[in-house]
């Protein structure tokens, strides 16, 4: 029996088709793909909340 899972995924300069041709490769069966979110702008290097002064 299969089991169907939800993952969400972030990604920095990433485009959608890239993201599901990686999971392809790595043999997993993408069913959708759906962006939920998109951010311009500064990415993410330390994952420490920025500062406020």
């Amino acid at each position: 029996m299969a089991v169907n899972s939800n993952f969400m995924v972030k990604a920095t300069d990433a485009k959608l088709p890239d993201i599901q041709k990686a999971l392809q490769q790595a043999g997993i069966n993408v069913r959708s793909i759906i962006e939920v979110f998109k951010e311009e702008g500064k990415a993410e290097t330390d994952g420490k909340p920025e500062e406020v002064k």
